[in-house]
C-alpha cells in the first residue's frame, strides 16, 4: 500500500505521520499519479498548524508535485497513462501516489525535469501572475520584492530582470543577500539591519517604486506603503511573518492614492485557459534559461517533519523538493 504524510491533529511538525494510506481510483475528471517529486511550500505549514483548516481530519498535506499518470477517470481526454504531469493546486501531494483533478494538471514539456517541475509550479505560477498580471512589469521599471532569496523571490527576481526591470530585494542575512544578487537583484537590503524605506527612497531618488511585492506580511506592513510612488500598488501575496491586521483605508489616501491587492494563485488558475497560458509562460522562461529554478534542499518524504522545521525557521532559500 502506498505511503503518505498524514496529519491527525493540528500542531507542530511532530504531528506529521508517515504511514500507509489507501489511494482511491480516479473519479470522473480525475487522474491518478505516481509521484516522482513533491514540492514544499510555506502554505503547507499553515494547513499543518491549523491556521488554515481542512474539511476533516486526518488529511494528507501538500499542494504541489510531479510524476507519471497511472490511471485516468471517466471523461478525461487530455491525459493518458504514462504521460509526465505536474500541478500546484492539488490536495494531498505529500504521498507516493495521489488522485488529482485533471483541470488543475499540466503536461511537463521535454527539457523540464520532474524535480524542476515540482519545485516551480506553485512558486513559478505565483511569480507569473505577480509580474505579468497583478502589475505588469515593463522595461525600465524599478520594483521592490520582499524576501528576495525565498522560493518565489529567487524565481521572480530573475524573471523581473529578464523583463528589463531594476530589482530591489530585501533579505534577512548576508548569505541570502549574496544569493539574491546572483539571481538578479540589483540592490539588496538587509531589512533587519537597514531601514528599507529609506534605502528604497535613496535608490529611486526619492520617487518610490510603482509596485511592492510582499509575501512577508505583518513585519513589512505598513512600511511597504512608504516605498510606493503616488498611485503605486502593494501586492500582498503571503504572510510568512503573520497576517496583516485590519488597517485604516485612509492610509492609502494619505500616502498618495495607493492601491493594495491580496491576490491568490487559485483565482488566476481557475480556468483551463488561464492555467495553460500561465504554465506555458513559465515553462518558456525556464526552458530558455532566462529563469533557473534553484533547488537548495532535497529530502525524503519520510523526513517531512524536519523539512517543515527548516522552512518555519526560515533556514531555507529557493525550493525544497521531497522524493517518495
Amino acid at each position: 500500500m502506498p505511503k503518505a504524510i498524514r496529519v491527525h491533529a493540528y500542531g507542530g511538525p511532530e504531528v506529521m505521520r508517515y504511514e500507509e494510506v489507501a489511494v482511491a481510483d480516479p473519479g470522473p475528471g480525475q487522474i491518478r499519479v505516481r509521484q516522482t517529486a513533491i514540492g514544499v511550500n510555506f502554505i503547507d505549514i499553515y494547513f499543518r498548524s491549523g491556521a488554515y483548516k481542512m474539511p476533516a481530519l486526518p488529511f494528507t498535506l501538500g499542494k504541489e508535485g510531479a510524476g507519471a499518470v497511472v490511471a485516468v477517470g471517466e471523461g478525461v481526454t487530455d491525459f493518458r497513462v504514462g504521460e509526465r504531469v505536474a500541478y500546484a493546486g492539488a490536495s494531498g501531494t505529500y504521498a507516493e501516489e495521489v488522485v488529482v483533478d485533471a483541470a488543475g494538471v499540466v503536461h511537463v514539456p521535454e527539457g523540464i525535469a520532474d524535480e524542476t517541475a515540482a519545485a516551480m509550479m506553485l512558486k513559478g505560477l505565483t511569480a507569473q501572475y505577480l509580474l505579468r498580471q497583478t502589475y505588469r512589469v515593463e522595461p525600465g521599471d524599478t520594483i521592490l520584492f520582499h524576501a528576495a532569496a525565498g522560493g518565489v523571490g529567487l524565481i521572480a527576481t530573475q524573471w523581473a530582470k529578464h523583463l528589463g526591470a531594476t530589482v530591489i530585494g530585501t533579505v534577512g542575512s548576508p548569505e541570502k543577500a549574496e544569493l539574491a544578487k546572483q539571481h538578479g537583484c540589483d540592490h539588496v537590503i538587509l531589512y533587519r539591519d537597514e531601514d528599507f524605506v529609506a534605502r528604497v527612497r535613496e535608490i529611486t531618488g526619492g520617487k518610490g517604486v510603482p509596485v511592492v511585492y510582499d509575501g512577508v506580511g505583518k513585519a513589512t506592513f505598513p512600511a511597504s506603503l512608504d516605498c510606493l510612488r503616488p498611485r503605486g500598488l502593494l501586492a500582498s501575496f503571503g504572510s510568512a511573518s503573520g497576517p496583516i491586521e485590519a488597517f485604516d483605508l485612509g492610509l492609502l489616501a494619505a500616502k498618495g492614492s495607493l492601491y493594495v491587492t491580496r491576490p491568490t494563485l487559485f483565482s488566476h488558475t481557475a480556468t483551463r485557459a488561464g492555467l495553460d497560458a500561465m504554465a506555458a509562460d513559465l515553462f518558456e522562461v525556464v526552458r530558455s534559461g532566462a529563469v533557473k529554478i534553484p533547488i537548495h534542499a532535497r529530502a525524503k518524504l519520510a523526513d517531512a517533519a524536519q523539512v517543515h522545521r527548516d522552512l518555519a525557521g526560515r533556514q531555507t532559500t529557493g525550493a525544497t523538493v521531497m522524493t517518495p
